[in-house]
């Protein structure tokens, strides 16, 4: 196969995209400026297309540029995964799938998530948690194979992801003995008179639990915030306040953390998404993750 272009430039246009702009694909090269554009114009002479295009002080793809863009995608992501397929299959250790955690996301949700690879008995499984901007920048370059969030990935001119719902569950109150039946009288409105711990506004849900107080006009006695769940559900435990969670994970925070369930957070849910590029070539394991829809279950009363 002849080539009137090499990879480079393609390597060096498709971070171009990435980034937005020649200053910033420089700054991530650690190359100059008018190297990284001397490279793009030559795959473009090369091509015999307007790959890039200014819009105000950045650039945007053409529609050759984004065609460009797509195939660059599958090379890329295919290459980079060349040295760890070769390591492992070296090495004997299996099936690599790399998962980004949003770290909005409950650590206990993120096993149930997990549930139609964690068997698989070459799995291996490497998480990474993070903030969910950054690990939304980490799958468009292919350094992870999906990401587990709280939300849908926002629409980007030059990020192709999508978004697949793997489910939702309700949201329940928790408490601890030392709280369990002062706040259990009069439920849902003794939230006002005990301490309340809650999740960061950085979590998707936080904005539906503020709504339902309204809607149930209670004043709740927030004590703390939490960015991560796994440390809301701890301080929770220990007595210093009660606190919302996913009813998919009633028996593990009954067992784990020696909390009973109060009762319903009518009308508030959570949702879960598996985030991935849009290419034609899928990680096998990634696609047995998308099928799956976990049922919700019920927490007593």
């Amino acid at each position: 196969m002849s080539l009137t272009y090499s990879y480079r430039h393609l390597y060096y246009f498709w971070v171009v995209a990435k980034e937005g702009g020649m200053a910033r694909a420089a700054d991530r090269l650690g190359m100059a400026v008018q190297t990284v554009s001397t490279q793009v114009r030559e795959l473009e002479r090369a091509l015999g297309c307007v790959l890039l295009k200014p819009a105000g002080r950045g650039l945007v793809l053409t529609e050759a540029g984004e065609t460009a863009l797509r195939q660059a995608d599958q090379i890329f992501q295919l290459g980079e995964q060349l040295p760890d397929l070769v390591r492992e299959s070296a090495s004997g250790r299996g099936v690599r799938l790399a998962v980004g955690i949003s770290d909005s996301l409950p650590k206990l949700v993120v096993r149930h998530l997990l549930q139609p690879v964690i068997h698989e008995t070459v799995l291996h499984l490497l998480c990474h948690e993070d903030k969910f901007d950054d690990l939304l920048a980490d799958l468009a370059l292919h350094r992870l194979d999906v990401v587990l969030a709280d939300r849908q990935a926002p629409s980007h001119a030059n990020l192709k992801l999508y978004s697949h719902a793997l489910g939702s569950s309700a949201l329940a109150w928790y408490a601890p003995a030392s709280l369990y039946d002062q706040a259990r009288q009069d439920f849902p409105r003794s939230l006002a008179r005990v301490p309340v711990l809650l999740p960061t506004t950085h979590a998707s849900v936080r904005a539906r639990l503020d709504q339902w107080f309204e809607r149930e006009g209670i004043r709740p006695q927030v004590v703390g915030e939490f960015q991560d769940s796994a440390l809301l559900a701890t301080f929770g435990s220990a007595g210093m306040g009660v606190f919302p969670a996913a009813e998919w994970v009633n028996e593990e925070l009954a067992l784990r953390h020696d909390v009973r369930c109060l009762g319903p957070c009518t009308g508030v849910e959570q949702h879960f998404y598996a985030i991935g590029t849009e290419k034609k070539v899928m990680h096998p394991l990634v696609q047995r993750l998308l099928p799956g829809v976990i049922p919700p279950a019920s927490a007593p009363a």
